[in-house]
């Protein structure tokens, strides 16, 4: 019996539901141009009146001395200034001074560069206080003791350590031994009492112990009446009282105030609770410190670097922009004019949220404009499958059916960059943070530009009729030559997957063993090393100093202008020798030279730095492979961290066999690397993913074969747009510059090779140990090509003609 086919639609009816689907086309062509217009107009606002703040690699800052002092239990010794060097990056921290230097200096100095900082006089009384923090009972007020105004009189009576101080209204009160202190704090915040009206206050929380001392402190307190100078609790921060509120009449005798937290209250504008809350919650100093110097330095990078850097950013940008419209002609076009509404975007993001943007950080940015211009591509490329898989089809309706298509791989892609950009600045700190901040804001906008601002733009364009009557312009009429000569030659890559993994290993083998035989060059960054300031008769350039000692082979020297005139050059460790090349080589430029100081430096990249970057980069990679495992296949997440580790390996090891150094700059190119490794193989398992919900009885090695060969086109072209830019970094830029456009162009070539050649074989080789052997094989009988010549893939659905 057959079955009735439906009788086809009347024409007014057909007409009906083509006027229909237009309006809503072009009701959400309106929304979208509206948000891209708000997104915009807010973008220009912020660009036009709030400045970006730059990092001391590319601007001028604030250096403070700080020299540690001994007390009568603690020696000012190495270990202790080392421990002093962790709790000031805490501070520094919480105080919003992204990207600074903080180096030990000798025995008991320590050398605090800020960049960008506004009040160095303030920054510098925050940094040097000692944070002591303690809990008192209040005996009762002090007789003959003075106004006590300077806060001085602090002085021990009995074998209880009694002590008097002064109140906040300069009543001096006798105070019992401290029951807390800043050991029993767990953590304190600023905030603002909006109901009670009560204004700004610090909410301190205790750890266990410190709550049952709490409790106890203010239950005894609670015995006393009201108004009685003995129902006061006294908190002192550095020998001052800060707050001694009675406790409240509400709390009985003997049982305290638990819950194991208190409010610190006092006439606090926001800026002093924000100040105080930091202090307590950063720690305590282990000993206390002076400033002895305090002075403006200049930019370790030099003008004439920053300059190059820009004019090789520009030209690689401009370079980038031609091959996309030479590929993609009037699309390419205006994804080019949506980059450089993602460039007014990423600015004005970075100057709302107050980030200080480095070189490291622009290296996130390096990463986001890849993501961006891989996610035009991504369009467009779906579109040119769905313009040749139909018969008679409009520009417009490819390219809405190509955004729909490549969505699930940009947001994958997207998602998992943001899972690593999220936990770098929550469990980081210093560059690393620097680099998650800036590469989660680069991310978020190229997904607003290539998802909004280029539909919007191409979908307006492909509507209008002088596009619709001639679609060769608009660039995705056509295949492409990459994807034709792979339609031609049909060739089976995949077809002994083990082969490729042998050669993935070769490479790892060759690559990694240059970390056995050569070992890393850390740089000073890691290692620490010496710090000289001289003193010229005559005011030396910064920029010629670092071409002066480059010549005389201190290539990696960092040479700041500092104070009114003086020069410091930053080295790795020197011997006697080298130290008087580099004075020779000062003293030619600048005459008469003093050398002002000469002292060995610590590492500014901190142990408790290198130990959270890499805690953050471990669970980074764990939360990726966890996503790609629930969005995909766990095989697919397990091959895609396996390729990231290869590209890891290989483009440590090849610095390794180059001799170049492993620095804070090689670290943001090392996570730019990682994710651009994650995304593109991201892009590929999607492609799996969508041709295994089609045809599940393709065995998986073609399934993957044909994948790769549809996403091939794309991969060159985002290659191409990303090697373009970091070509032009890698010849015009500074040395610096140079050796980080030479690891992202390594990892890019890695990256690109090892999504199609290590993790679609491991990929296969995980499929096939988890169904059982392979089935066997006779020739090419039984597998399925990819199309016919000239052919594509059909689209997921068939959309009818679309008229303007």
């Amino acid at each position: 019996m057959k079955r009735s086919r439906p009788p086809a639609p009347t024409r007014p009816a057909a007409r009906a539901r083509s006027r229909s689907g237009s309006r809503t086309r072009s009701r959400s062509l309106n929304v979208r141009a509206l948000v891209a217009l708000a997104v915009l107009a807010v973008s220009v606002a912020i660009a036009l009146t709030m400045p970006v703040r730059l990092g001391l690699d590319l601007r001028r800052g604030t250096q403070i001395v700080l020299e540690t002092k001994s007390t009568d239990t603690t020696k000012a010794d190495r270990e202790a200034t080392d421990r002093t060097v962790e709790v000031l990056r805490g501070r520094i921290d919480a105080l919003g001074v992204a990207e600074p230097t903080i180096v030990r200096s000798g025995e008991n100095r320590v050398v605090v560069e800020l960049p960008g900082v506004q009040d160095p006089e303030k920054a510098a009384d925050v940094l040097g206080r000692t944070a002591q923090l303690s809990v008192h009972s209040v005996l009762g007020p002090a007789e003959n003791a003075g106004d006590g105004a300077g806060g001085k009189d602090e002085k021990a009576s009995g074998a209880d350590g009694e002590r008097v101080l002064p109140d906040e209204s300069g009543q001096s009160l006798r105070l019992k031994d401290a029951t807390l202190t800043g050991q029993d704090v767990k953590g304190a915040d600023a905030r603002f009492d909006q109901q009670g009206g009560a204004g700004w206050h610090v909410t301190v929380d205790f750890k266990d112990e410190g709550s049952d001392r709490w409790a106890r402190v203010t239950g005894e307190a609670a015995c006393h009446p009201a108004g009685d100078p003995q129902r006061r609790v006294a908190i002192v921060l550095d020998n001052k009282v800060i707050s001694s509120p009675q406790v409240d009449p509400s709390v009985s005798c003997g049982a305290g105030i638990t819950g194991g937290s208190t409010q610190i209250t006092g006439s606090f504008d926001d800026a002093e609770a924000r100040e105080l809350a930091l202090l307590i919650k950063g720690g305590a100093l282990p000993v206390p410190v002076e400033t002895i110097e305090q002075r403006t330095i200049g930019a370790t990078l030099g003008d004439e670097a920053i300059s190059a850097g820009a004019w090789a950013a520009v030209i690689g940008t401009a370079l980038t922009a031609l091959f996309i419209i030479v590929v993609y002609r009037l699309m390419g076009a205006l994804a080019t004019v949506a980059l450089l509404c993602y460039g007014l975007i990423s600015y004005a993001a970075l100057a709302a949220v107050g980030a200080t943007l480095t070189l490291p950080g622009l290296a996130g940015f390096v990463l986001a404009i890849g993501m961006a211009v891989d996610a035009n591509v991504l369009v467009f490329e779906r579109a040119r499958e769905e313009q040749a898989a139909r018969t008679r089809p409009s520009t417009r309706s490819a390219l809405t059916a190509g955004f729909r298509s490549a969505f699930s791989a940009i947001a994958d892609s997207n998602i998992t960059t943001l899972i690593a950009a999220a936990l770098l600045f929550f469990l980081a700190s210093g560059p690393v943070k620097g680099f998650g901040v800036t590469l989660g804001i680069g991310v978020l906008a190229s997904m607003v530009s290539a998802l909004v601002i280029t539909r919007v733009l191409a979908e307006f364009a492909a509507s209008r009729p002088a596009v619709f009557r001639r679609p060769r312009i608009t660039g995705i009429s056509s295949t492409g030559p990459v994807r034709d000569a792979l339609l031609r030659r049909n060739p089976f890559l995949m077809r002994r997957p083990r082969r490729w993994l042998a050669a993935s290993l070769v490479v790892l083998v060759v690559a990694g063993s240059g970390i056995l035989v050569r070992g890393l060059n850390f740089g000073i960054e890691f290692t620490g090393g010496r710090l000289i300031e001289y003193s010229t008769a005559t005011q030396v350039d910064p920029d010629r100093a670092r071409d002066a000692l480059a010549d005389a082979g201190f290539p990696r020297a960092v040479v700041q202008s500092s104070g009114d005139g003086d020069l410091t050059v930053r080295t790795e460790e020197l011997t006697d020798a080298e130290a008087a090349t580099v004075t020779e080589a000062v003293a030619e430029l600048g005459g008469e030279t003093e050398k002002v100081r000469d002292e060995l430096i610590g590492p500014s990249l901190g142990e408790e730095l290198r130990r959270d970057a890499l805690i953050a980069l471990g669970l980074a990679l764990a939360a990726q492979l966890a996503y790609l495992a629930v969005r995909f296949r766990p095989l697919f997440g397990t091959a895609a961290v396996g390729a990231l580790a290869h590209d890891v390996v290989i483009l440590v090891g090849v610095f390794a066999w180059l001799g170049k150094p492993i620095d804070g700059v090689f670290l943001a190119a090392l996570l730019t690397v990682i994710g651009y490794s994650v995304n593109d193989s991201v892009v590929l398992f999607d492609r799996v993913r969508e041709l295994l919900g089609k045809e599940r009885k393709t065995p998986f090695d073609r399934l993957t074969n044909d994948a790769i060969l549809q996403t091939l086109p794309r991969t060159v072209n985002t290659g191409m747009g990303a090697v373009l830019i970091l070509a032009s970094l890698a010849v015009l830029a500074d040395d610096s510059l140079t050796d980080f456009a030479l690891a992202l162009l390594i990892g890019v070539g890695v990256g690109t090779y090892s999504s199609v050649f290590t993790a679609s074989p491991l990929a296969i080789e995980l499929h096939h140990r988890g169904t059982g052997p392979r089935p066997a094989r006779r020739g090419d009988g039984g597998r399925r090509g990819p199309a016919e010549p000239g052919k594509q893939p059909p689209a997921p659905r068939t959309e009818r003609q679309e008229v303007p």
